[in-house]
């Protein structure tokens, strides 16, 4: 098994498009500024990324242009799940010799009625006996509408190459139930800021959080002051964050996550169609969540 560390905090970055075509200068340029935040790595590929509305192309370009503009030191975690196992085997493989060091590995869900713990124990463990990157199961029952229950995720952690969870379920009982369940070096990650101190204080190695994206430096901080024991600075800070976190995830969605970018001098742009920018009023509304928290002057 790979070994990699991931204690830290991890964004699912946006794509930017311009006029419906991938912007990777733009790509590029956000990287590099979030370079300097004090992050641990980047997902590419993941809910926030728009991954259901890329073609393989631009899912392969997209990766090498993050691995490319990434610094160093920093982890490159693809999103590589796909309906098929063969598929998702597929395009994990091209991601790692486009350079990524993990893969992170949403559950199938088009066909969710079949999708029962028999049938995800046999597609994960035939992409992790073949993959060439160490994997990380991916729960996100909001959009899935399956949901990795402590007992599945723990079956999947016994697999030696794979290392970790994000779950994005926002069950802080679920996290403790698994955190209970698997063996101390699996790497359980928050998938949602707004749960994240919470995750962190009963054993959560890190976040991966939309609000990374336009909120790095404080969500870094949250992890710090946990790590430190700075408990009381941790919980105000996460309280101050949890209103912009609903912003760009359950209120506004990918639209407004990409609103937030631009008024906070990354290039957020437009998602692309069937999604459908946020309005003016929407707009404004987010300005003034982003000033209430002191993410604006």
């Amino acid at each position: 098994m790979v070994k990699i560390d991931l204690h830290g905090i991890f964004p699912p970055i946006t794509t930017p498009f311009i006029n419906g075509k991938v912007a990777y200068d733009k790509l590029a340029s956000n990287v590099e500024r979030w370079n300097r935040a004090g992050l641990k790595g980047f997902v590419v590929l993941g809910s926030n990324g728009e991954y259901v509305s890329l073609s393989e192309e631009e899912k392969r370009t997209v990766v090498d242009t993050v691995v490319q503009s990434a610094s160093k030191e920093m982890l490159v975690i693809a999103g590589t799940g796909c309906e098929s196992t063969a598929e998702t085997l597929r395009l994990t493989k091209d991601c790692a010799k486009l350079g990524a060091h993990a893969a992170l590995v949403v559950t199938p869900h088009y066909y969710g009625g079949r999708m029962n713990e028999a049938a995800l124990v046999k597609h994960y463990s035939a992409v992790a006996d073949e993959s060439p990157l160490p994997i990380l199961l991916y729960n996100v029952p909001k959009f899935t509408h399956i949901n990795m229950a402590a007992n599945l995720v723990t079956r999947l952690s016994e697999h030696p190459n794979v290392i970790g969870l994000k779950d994005s379920s926002g069950n802080v009982i679920q996290l403790g139930e698994i955190l209970n369940a698997v063996a101390k070096d699996f790497n359980v990650m928050v998938g949602t800021a707004g749960v994240l101190f919470s995750g962190l204080t009963i054993g959560c190695v890190g976040g991966i959080n939309a609000l990374a994206n336009v909120a790095p430096k404080q969500c870094v901080a949250i992890l710090d002051l946990v790590k430190t024991g700075d408990l009381e600075a941790a919980r105000e800070l996460q309280l101050k964050m949890i209103p912009v976190n609903q912003a760009v995830t359950a209120v506004y969605g990918v639209p407004g996550l990409k609103a937030a970018l631009d008024m906070r001098g990354y290039f957020g742009g437009d998602p692309r169609l069937p999604l459908m920018p946020s309005s003016d009023r929407e707009r404004s509304e987010i300005e003034a969540i982003l000033k209430k928290a002191d993410l604006l002057p």
